[in-house]
């Protein structure tokens, strides 16, 4: 099946394309505290569920202008393997090109105005071709990360949030490292008017939306307060008498619970990768059992979903960073960290929607 169509679309990721990224290969080593290994084999095509999953990648683009061309590229696939094929367990997925602002811009910090319109443009007519000519009326989970999810929320506003059909297709809207923001006390309000936060496990039509970090971001933060940082390309800039969400992915009614985490073996991406795999590794993916915890915290104007490290003393297996500095926190892994939990999430969504 060809990347692109008559709309002008070219899919990153789609049912029946050949070597589909969000889909493939998911035999994974299991590394224990002491070095103990076994791997886990198993294979998904991704073709046949009756639930369709969208996706928006993060800043990935190493191309050298301001916003990228729709040319598919190591990045990007990289990207949409290691965050999204584990979701092939539970829905087909579909991840359109759109021309995102590089990285040299956003971190460079030469982006012009429009081009965050540029971007969202892009991933609007996406959107609207998929509804027109694939999902044909199927439940849809929604799934995105960073400068994906500061487009996933331009287009929740303008295209679901008062959309009471589509509202009523949505089983889930995983939105990570986006900074959406809620009314003191209250689930819904201020970000979205109608779809509100996810409060209990098997819930459906609602937001999961965390930002991860080992302690409470800096004042300076991207992430996590309101009214600066990431929430700025939307427009957010109330603070008083709100907070950035927090919906914990282990544990959504609340309290600390242990993350599945899932780290792809092999990155191939223009920015540093967090965690690094565990030596002699041959799976594409490997997963650090019992390592890390997470609950949602809130200090001073700050909410974040806090990872703590579990291990034993003596733990051979590598330990996470911040390789862009606190202001980021576990950013570039906030959808691996807890990428089993968000998994079952989904799958406990889509058994309450056919019930």
């Amino acid at each position: 099946m060809p990347r692109s169509d008559a709309a002008g679309t070219v899919w990153l990721c789609r049912p029946g394309l050949a070597d589909d990224p969000c889909a493939g290969n998911l035999s994974t080593t299991v590394v224990t505290a002491t070095n103990g290994r076994t791997v886990r084999h198993s294979v998904v095509t991704g073709s046949g569920s009756r639930f369709d999953c969208f996706y928006l990648y993060p800043t990935a683009s190493p191309e050298q202008t301001v916003n990228s061309d729709l040319t598919v590229q190591p990045a990007e696939t990289s990207n949409a393997m290691g965050q999204t094929a584990p979701y092939s367990n539970v829905c087909d997925v579909w991840a359109p090109m759109y021309r995102q602002i590089t990285v040299k811009a956003l971190l460079g910090g030469t982006a012009p105005a429009d081009a965050g319109t540029i971007a969202y443009d892009s991933v609007l007519s996406a959107w609207k071709d998929f509804l027109a000519h694939y999902d044909k009326g199927r439940p849809i989970i929604l799934i995105s990360h960073s400068q994906g999810s500061v487009n996933m929320i331009k287009l929740l506003q303008s295209q679901v949030d008062d959309n009471a059909a589509l509202r009523h297709r949505l089983i889930v809207a995983i939105i990570a490292g986006g900074n959406v923001t809620v009314p003191d006390g209250k689930e819904v309000g201020l970000t979205f008017q109608h779809l509100p936060l996810c409060t209990k496990a098997g819930q459906f039509g609602c937001v999961i939306a965390y930002s991860s970090f080992p302690a409470a971001p800096p004042t300076n933060s991207m992430f996590g307060i309101p009214g600066q940082g990431i929430s700025l390309n939307y427009g957010q800039t109330q603070t008083a008498g709100v907070h950035v969400a927090c919906v914990n992915p282990a544990s959504i009614s609340g309290g600390t619970a242990e993350l599945s985490s899932s780290f792809p073996v092999a990155a191939v991406q223009p920015l540093p990768a967090q965690m690094l795999p565990a030596p002699a590794v041959t799976t594409p993916w490997v997963t650090y059992p019992k390592m890390y915890s997470a609950s949602c915290e809130s200090a001073g104007v700050a909410t974040w979903l806090q990872v703590t490290h579990n291990a034993p003393a003596g733990d051979v297996r590598p330990l996470p960073a911040e390789p862009l500095g606190p202001t980021f926190g576990y950013h570039l892994d906030d959808l691996n960290l807890p990428i089993g939990n968000l998994v079952n999430d989904v799958r406990a969504a889509e058994a309450a929607y056919n019930r």
